[in-house]
């Protein structure tokens, strides 16, 4: 019985069945050697239940080694399958704000330089223009009676320095005004653009307001503006009520309130700007009056230019007047408009000089036909 139960493990049939039993297909051999161990021990009394025992041993064995294998590598694949979909998320995440990191960056170097350029053709134009009015800055008039020269053309080139470096740095604001309304930012991220943008311009009233102390006459006739710039200033300036009229398309779709504060605004700015030229007018005509006072032929304008200085400090306060209403302008337009709508009207503000500007360049660089 024992010797058909170990011939009957040796057949091919039952080294298959076992084989395939266990899950994977053991070399032949491995059961000869049982026959073989069995024969050289001549214990051929032994129970059939030693080779059964042997059997299921190394069929659990086998099931044990598959669950090791089989069971925990699925499981460990599903597991770490969904760290590697967050990863993946991560990772595109990562690449999408490296590619607008990039854009930003270009961008901003094209603006740069850019500015550059302009800011070269600007100071050309500068120097053709204070040649053209006698405006001499670094060396002074020839003769001064006064003797305030150096004082005068101290506090215009300080101005002029940190006039550069404004445009640079609303240059570099306006680029980045258009690329955070481009990416859809959070209103929260964008209202800390629209407030530095608005800080930035106060920064220029208070340059405008210490320069004009220097020279009032520099700071009134434009002079450090373009030609463009010069042709639609105001008291040193740009005029509130026309900004309002030629940023109102930009700032659409605006609700019936805010239409009608706009609306209001406007007319207010209007008012004012009215009441502010009348007193130019008047002062100016003052002035003129004093230059001209004394007798002919005296050949002392002492008396007369003493006179004529006391006028020019309500000169100086026109100009703070006029930056005071501009600033109560932007001011009063970010409190009508929404975060968003703000940014748009900053940014159209932005570009509107930059064109004008552009226009300058163009006009000063245009071919002359031959006389």
């Amino acid at each position: 019985m024992i010797q058909y139960f170990i011939c009957s493990m040796n057949s091919p049939s039952t080294q298959f069945v076992t084989s395939r039993r266990m899950g994977v297909y053991e070399p032949i051999h491995q059961i000869s050697m049982w026959d073989e161990s069995f024969r050289s021990s001549g214990n051929f009394n032994a129970s059939a239940s030693m080779i059964l025992d042997e059997d299921i041993k190394l069929h659990n064995q086998s099931e044990d080694t598959s669950h090791g294998i089989l069971g925990p590598s699925s499981k460990y694949d599903q597991e770490t399958t969904k760290p590697t979909d967050k990863v993946q998320r991560r990772l595109a995440q990562n690449r999408e704000a490296a590619r607008k990191s990039r854009m930003r960056k270009k961008a901003y170097v094209q603006q740069l330089e850019t500015s550059r350029l302009k800011l070269v053709q600007l100071e050309q134009e500068l120097d053709r223009a204070r040649q053209q009015q006698g405006v001499y800055i670094g060396g002074g008039l020839d003769s001064n009676p006064l003797g305030f020269s150096g004082t005068i053309n101290s506090g215009v080139t300080t101005f002029e320095m940190e006039y550069g470096q404004w445009m640079e740095e609303q240059n570099r604001q306006i680029c980045e005004l258009r690329t955070a309304l481009h990416a859809c930012i959070s209103d929260v991220e964008l209202r800390f653009l629209v407030d530095s943008g608005m800080n930035h311009y106060f920064e220029l009233f208070s340059m405008k307001s210490t320069a004009a102390k220097a020279d009032v006459f520099y700071v009134v006739s434009g002079v450090w503006e373009t030609s463009a710039e010069r042709f639609f200033s105001w008291i040193g300036g740009f005029r509130p009520s026309e900004i309002l009229k030629v940023l109102q398309p930009h700032l659409d779709p605006l609700t019936d309130q805010q239409a009608l504060d706009v609306h209001n605004l406007r007319q207010s700015c209007q008012q004012a700007e009215d009441a502010l030229s009348q007193g130019m007018d008047k002062l100016q005509h003052t002035l003129a009056e004093t230059v001209a006072a004394g007798q002919l032929g005296e050949g002392s304008y002492v008396p007369q230019m003493a006179n004529a200085m006391e006028r020019l400090e309500a000169l100086v306060s026109f100009v703070t007047q006029a930056d005071h209403i501009r600033r109560e302008t932007l001011q009063q337009m970010s409190r009508i408009l929404t975060t968003r709508q703000a940014a748009r009207g900053l940014l159209a503000l932005g570009e509107y000089f930059q064109r004008l500007r552009a226009l300058s360049s163009l006009w000063a660089t245009r071919p002359h036909e031959p006389a």
